[in-house]
């Protein structure tokens, strides 16, 4: 899967979406240069992206099962520099190199959809050349797995030396953790309740409702324990004695004026009859006038 990184800015919160393949794997390093080029400039204009989010709010929604660690780093230092609170949800099959950018996540808001599966493994790589190159490659994987390690440690309230542990079950190539085990090793928060779409959707639900407490006020109805504007409207709600006589007057007036509300309707007009242009007064004084007239000269 070619990797995906689509960044919405909402009202008040903007949406990253990262699906596929993080980054440029290894595996690709060796592949057609154009390709290989192209993709990472994309990557890193996504990467720049990301950093220069004004927002305050930022939800990270998670469909990938890895990629390159150190391009996950970078995702991950992006999110954590722009100050702003992190919300990651990861999704389906959320495993190695996509759980880094998972843990970016401010306190207490790594989430997990409930049918998602979560692995962390040691790190892996494709090495030729001699014993001396070689040796440089594992001495370089081995201090990857300490530093994913510690970022995984910071989070969870488990030692490094559990974390690598977890890390390197079944040959270092981890084991997939359902939900509840994730929670259960300190990977993630909570599991994620609320359907991706609500959550796109939450800021033209919270214009509608401040647009109804704005026309609720406008009448002189104030909701009762309104302590911010994310207040969810009530509709049971209690109305305020009113300060004075023109407020209930203003409110009164309102009512009558929308119970005598019905469409526009708009009479049929057609061609005037002769016989109705007859009978005008203007008509007959002007027949009458030509009667004068006639006389006179007769």
């Amino acid at each position: 899967m070619n990797q995906t990184i689509n960044i919405k800015n909402e009202v008040d919160t903007t949406i990253i979406d990262i699906e596929g393949t993080i980054g440029v794997p290894e595996s690709w390093q060796c592949d057609n240069p154009e390709t290989r080029v192209t993709t990472y400039e994309r990557f890193k204009e996504s990467v720049s992206r990301i950093a220069d989010i004004q927002n305050s709010n930022i939800r990270v929604n998670i469909r990938s099962t890895g990629g390159d660690v150190n391009d996950a780093l970078l995702i991950y230092e992006a999110l954590k520099a722009t100050g702003a609170k992190i919300t990651t949800c990861c999704y389906g099959y959320t495993a190695s190199a996509a759980t880094i950018v998972a843990q970016a996540a401010s306190e207490g808001c790594r989430l997990i959809a409930p049918t998602s599966l979560y692995l962390i493994h040691n790190s892996l790589c494709s090495v030729e050349g001699n014993a001396e190159e070689l040796q440089a490659e594992v001495e370089m994987l081995r201090q990857t797995d300490s530093r994913i390690a510690e970022v995984y440690a910071s989070r969870s309230g488990r030692s490094v030396e559990e974390i690598a542990e977890l890390m390197s079950e079944n040959g270092g190539r981890g084991r997939w953790l359902s939900p509840m085990e994730t929670i259960a090793e300190g990977l993630v928060d909570a599991i994620d309740s609320v359907p991706h779409e609500v959550i796109e959707n939450r800021p033209i639900a919270e214009r509608a409702k401040q647009g109804v407490k704005a026309l609720l006020r406008a009448v002189g109805i104030e909701l009762e324990n309104e302590s911010s504007a994310d207040t969810d409207v009530d509709i049971n709600y209690t109305p305020h004695p009113m300060p004075n006589d023109s407020a209930d007057n203003s409110k009164i007036a309102f009512e009558e004026a929308q119970s005598g509300v019905s469409p526009t309707r708009l009479k049929e007009v057609g061609d005037p009859s002769p016989v109705e242009s007859a009978n005008e007064p203007r008509q007959q004084a002007y027949e009458s006038d030509i009667r004068s007239i006639k006389r006179f000269f007769n």
